[in-house]
């Protein structure tokens, strides 16, 4: 028998590539990139905001949730929701507040809002992020009273603060969502050639 040939039923050997490892694409290098910019600024607004005067321990002003809501259009649902999470947890450290009364809030808070504004986002066909973000602090608010009476406070006197809060809510809301539509305008707007620059025909 030839060395060459091959017995029954077998196959050739080919070279094994186990060792090889598959080398993320520049896209999603790219989109990486950009969560993390996100992140650190989402971050950042939530330290910033927590030192600014709020209407008691369970009302900020939100800004953190314009971040989430460009993400939501710039990355898609999974990527915002990670961001709202991450944001909150790595927040807590850098002010300290880690697993204490503020930080559940905070946290019960961001997540429902940020479910809020994924579903919307998914079940509402052509809903602005305007109408998002107006959910999303509604959802916030309502959740963080929630909270607080069922874990902290217990008295279902504390409701009747729940209309005058939820109508700031849903101002503060409008705002961040005017803000984030701005911006998101603004990044995917492309950017005007040499010649557009040079002929006076990129928009402003």
């Amino acid at each position: 028998m030839p060395p060459s040939s091959i017995m029954p039923g077998t196959q050739p050997r080919t070279p094994s590539n186990t060792g090889a490892t598959s080398r993320p694409s520049l896209a999603d290098l790219h989109r990486k990139a950009q969560w993390m910019v996100l992140l650190m600024l989402a971050v950042g607004i939530h330290v910033l905001e927590s030192a600014l005067p709020g209407l008691g321990p369970w009302f900020k002003p939100g800004l953190a949730n314009i971040i989430t809501l460009v993400a939501l259009v710039m990355l898609g649902p999974k990527e915002a929701l990670m961001l709202a999470v991450a944001r909150v947890v790595i927040g807590a450290l850098f002010i300290g507040t880690l697993f204490t009364p503020t930080f559940i809030m905070s946290l019960s808070g961001a997540i429902a809002a940020a479910m809020v504004m994924l579903a919307a986002w998914r079940i509402i066909p052509g809903i602005s992020l305007l109408g998002i973000s107006l959910l999303g602090a509604v959802a916030h608010m309502l959740v963080q009273f929630a909270t607080v009476e069922a874990l902290f406070i217990q008295q279902s006197a504390l409701f009747y603060l729940l209309p005058p809060f939820l109508l700031i809510a849903a101002l503060t809301g409008w705002l961040n969502g005017v803000a984030a539509q701005y911006i998101t305008d603004r990044l995917c707007d492309p950017a005007p050639t040499t010649h557009e620059l040079m002929t006076g025909k990129a928009h402003g």
